[in-house]
């Protein structure tokens, strides 16, 4: 699905545990794999400078990237200094990366307000998907169950839809990465319509039906369903079953003026899903 990622971690969040499961994650398709960590400036002084001892002490850290690297899988690690979006960006860039993989802390949205999130400001400055997992849930994985997620890191998604332009986004980047992997490493979609109305138009029911179909072109075992309830609820309920890999996502409002007035849904699985949430930052 996609070949060229980019691990972010700040050792906080558990994702330098990837460096032991390269193979694992090549199994799932993955060519290329940049781990990157940002080391903050130096304050001490009147100039920031950058702090060479702790870049010393992350390279030795993300070294194992290296020692478990395979024929045909391209391992990078880069330790930069400066501004962590900055960075991201940067090194994004320069790597052509395909998904930036990030580790996320529950938090509300006031605490978002005041101390800001590094992945909205990252979905307002590139259009590349984004990875979103718990730390606490890399820490629960044994070493066997790690390389098993890292193998189907993306098989089978939970993608809520509702007939929205947004929502038609999302569908269209799934069903283009699905035409565009060598082999099926995402096999399934689980689509889901969630509505608090008692009863359904035959129009809405039409158009799940077609969105399935127009999924199912791109080979894929295609899922759908209505469902009746709250839509944050019902997803997060619905991502603990069926062996969903991570839930689909796309806004483009997360950390807008707009989102802080109305807390989206997509805004708040970011905050509570325990499922990984994959992200697609939309410009619509």
């Amino acid at each position: 699905m996609f070949e060229k990622i980019l691990i972010c971690t700040d050792f906080a969040d558990g994702l330098h545990r990837l460096t032991h499961f390269v193979s694992s994650l090549a199994a799932g398709g993955i060519k290329q794999i940049v781990f990157l960590h940002v080391v903050p400036l130096s304050e001490k002084g009147i100039i920031p400078k950058v702090d060479n001892e702790q870049i010393e002490q992350a390279q030795s850290r993300l070294s194992g990237a290296i020692d478990n690297s395979l024929a045909g899988v391209d391992v990078k690690i880069e330790v930069q200094s400066g501004r962590p979006v900055e960075m991201i960006l940067r090194v994004a860039q320069g790597y052509q990366s395909e998904l930036i993989v990030l580790g996320s802390q529950a938090h509300s949205l006031l605490t978002e307000k005041l101390i800001g999130s590094i992945m909205a400001d990252l979905s307002h400055q590139t259009t590349i998907p984004l990875l979103v997992l718990r730390p606490q849930l890399i820490a629960a994985f044994t070493a066997e169950e790690l390389a098993l997620r890292c193998q189907h890191l993306l098989r089978y998604l939970l993608v809520p839809y509702d007939g929205s332009e947004t929502s038609n986004f999302l569908v269209q980047q799934i069903k283009q990465l699905a035409q565009k992997q060598p082999r099926p490493y995402l096999e399934c979609c689980r689509l889901c319509w969630i509505t608090d109305l008692q009863l359904l138009s035959q129009l809405e029911r039409d158009t799940l039906s077609q969105v399935k179909a127009d999924l199912e072109t791109a080979a894929l075992q295609v899922k759908a369903e209505f469902h009746r309830g709250s839509v944050l609820t019902e997803l997060l309920e619905l991502a603990q079953m069926d062996g969903i890999s991570a839930i689909a996502i796309a806004s483009g409002t997360i950390g807008t003026f707009q989102e802080w007035l109305v807390s989206s849904v997509a805004a708040e699985l970011l905050r509570q899903s325990w499922c990984p949430v994959l992200f697609f930052p939309s410009k619509q």
